[in-house]
């Protein structure tokens, strides 16, 4: 009992808890991840049915209306978070180990050592921020289909809604359904990389749990705790 005593506080001497993810991170975090599982549902029942309504005398199930104004909510949900974190990312004062992950990228050291990481044969680097270079790219592209996204998105909006703000846009976004080459393209675009943020969301799952096991520092808790366990320097 007193030696177990002793290895307990060993430990309180070695590792200290830390603010991995700000309460803002936190919130907008889980908010895209509910506006991606819903937007995933309804937009592919938008491409092809896949619910049949209850049958009624009255012509009033409009099913795909549901789905499509569901889909619309949330897609300006999702805008909403992806833009508020490009903001904190750039420009948050809470996000500093964020942005100085981005010198990893150009560490070639760093980038052996984390596949060595991921491939069980050497230790966790030192990293000069929240992300290791991987994830750093990985969070890149995710946020690269997402704006892809956005902007299919509002140009199949402002052609199904001609007043308000698709009025507002539509000039604009009818330049840009022209470059792309038609708006049989940007549906193509749109369902492409529905696909890409799928497989990444499974991935994210998967390193996330990967960490968690492996790393033993609390990655899976910090995104609902905000604090992650390091050892003290």
């Amino acid at each position: 009992m007193i030696s177990e005593a002793n290895n307990d506080l060993e430990l309180e001497h070695e590792i200290e808890q830390e603010l991995e993810f700000s309460s803002a991170y936190r919130w907008q975090h889980w908010i895209r991840a509910v506006s991606i599982v819903v937007l995933t549902i309804t937009g592919f029942y938008i491409a092809v049915p896949f619910l049949t309504p209850a049958v009624n005398a009255d012509p009033t199930n409009f099913m795909q209306a549901l789905m499509r104004s569901w889909h619309i909510i949330f897609g300006f949900v999702l805008i909403s978070a992806v833009m508020f974190k490009s903001y904190l990312f750039m420009f948050g004062r809470k996000h500093d180990m964020e942005r100085a992950a981005f010198k990893d990228i150009l560490n070639p050291k760093i980038w052996i050592k984390q596949i060595g990481y991921y491939m069980l044969i050497s230790k966790h680097p030192k990293l000069s921020g929240v992300y290791n270079p991987i994830q750093f790219m990985a969070y890149a592209t995710l946020y690269i289909m997402l704006f892809g996204l956005i902007i299919t998105g509002l140009i199949l909006y402002v052609h199904v809604y001609h007043d308000g703000l698709g009025a507002y846009l539509y000039d604009v976004m009818k330049s840009i359904e022209v470059m792309i080459g038609g708006l049989a393209n940007v549906r193509i675009i749109h369902h492409i990389l529905t696909w890409g943020v799928m497989l990444f969301v499974l991935g994210h799952i998967y390193m996330a749990i990967y960490n968690a096991v492996f790393g033993k520092e609390g990655g899976m808790d910090a995104i609902f705790s905000g604090m992650k366990w390091h050892k003290k320097h």
